[in-house]
């Protein structure tokens, strides 16, 4: 099982141009118009990454484009579902869900593949529809110890927040649910940032990708689903000192990061990797249990496929948004 739970159809390189085509795509998308703020400027985030353009795809449908120094690629996107009555100018600001895709997917597959559009549609809150690489398990990779390119966990927890929040009429409180891939991310980034969120959910998530629960054997290999080298996302669990990079971005091991917030845990058991979500949902809630956190739980019998996630989102999403006042 791997990070992005057996995502082996592209690599991290997915939609990889080459080199002479990335330029002109870098040159083609800085033409685009500029989302203006107040003052005139684009948003720009303190590590610089910045809106260079934006496309409506309808009324209240908007896709960033966003030049950063922490993707994978310089250029990346966010798909945004925006609440009834927002504008830039308005005079409120509104709560945030981050909602994260999974290995195989993109920032549009919630809004292709689930009913998102229509849960928020009465909602006043932003659904926030950030892209990441088929493999990236919502991290800055170490890299062999390197750092550098990719640091999704700082896109995704600093970059896109600030420039939301300063181009984009979003507030501070935020939650954030995610499928597959994306259930680590949201638990692992709420556990991690536990002033950030209010909120997060898993469904089918790799919650505890160092299979400590009752009989856990072996690890997830993040990196393997895209044909990376899977060392290069934590380094070898097998290392001491590599294996603390791992617990830090492991839910079970961060357990306790998550007191104080609303949560939920779902996962199935139709498939071979579905039950291994199940059982590592299992785990970390009983985990929780003994921090005496509470947490809301759906044990299925479904597979790993999108329509068990849209079942698990209309479950999960008022919880949601009660917890963002929403």
């Amino acid at each position: 099982m791997t990070t992005s739970h057996h995502a082996n159809r592209a690599g991290p390189h997915r939609r990889r141009p080459t080199v002479l085509a990335a330029a002109i795509l870098v040159t083609a998308l800085a033409s685009l118009p500029v989302a203006p703020t107040a003052a005139g400027a684009a948003p720009t985030a303190d590590t610089g990454a910045t809106v260079i353009g934006e496309s409506w795809i309808d009324g209240r449908t908007l896709d960033l484009t966003i030049e950063s120094p922490s993707t994978e690629w310089p250029i990346g996107h966010v798909r945004l579902l925006l609440p009834t009555g927002w504008s830039r100018d308005a005079a409120r600001r509104w709560p945030t869900l981050y909602l994260l895709h999974g290995g195989t997917d993109d920032y549009r597959s919630w809004y292709s593949k689930t009913d998102v559009e229509q849960l928020a549609a009465n909602r006043q809150a932003i659904v926030v529809l950030p892209d990441t690489s088929w493999c990236s398990a919502y991290s800055d990779w170490w890299n062999h110890g390197n750092g550098g390119r990719p640091r999704w966990e700082t896109y995704v927890t600093t970059e896109v927040p600030q420039i939301l929040e300063r181009g984009y009429q979003a507030n501070t409180t935020r939650a954030v649910a995610g499928n597959s891939m994306g259930g680590l991310g949201a638990m692992k980034l709420a556990a991690t940032h536990n002033t950030m969120f209010r909120a997060a959910a898993s469904f089918s998530g790799d919650v505890d990708p160092l299979h400590q629960y009752p009989g856990g054997t072996g690890v997830s290999r993040p990196g393997l689903g895209c044909f990376a080298d899977w060392k290069r996302v934590w380094g070898d669990p097998a290392i001491p000192a590599q294996r603390a990079i791992w617990e830090r971005n492991n839910p079970w091991n961060q357990a306790a990061g998550l007191r104080g917030m609303s949560l939920f845990l779902a996962a199935g058991t139709g498939d071979p990797v579905e039950a291994e979500t199940q059982r590592q949902a299992k785990g970390l809630e009983k985990r929780l249990t003994g921090f005496g956190i509470p947490v809301t739980t759906h044990y299925g019998t479904y597979g790993h496929a999108w329509s068990a996630w849209n079942d698990e989102l209309r479950r999960a999403f008022p919880q949601l948004m009660s917890a963002i006042g929403a």
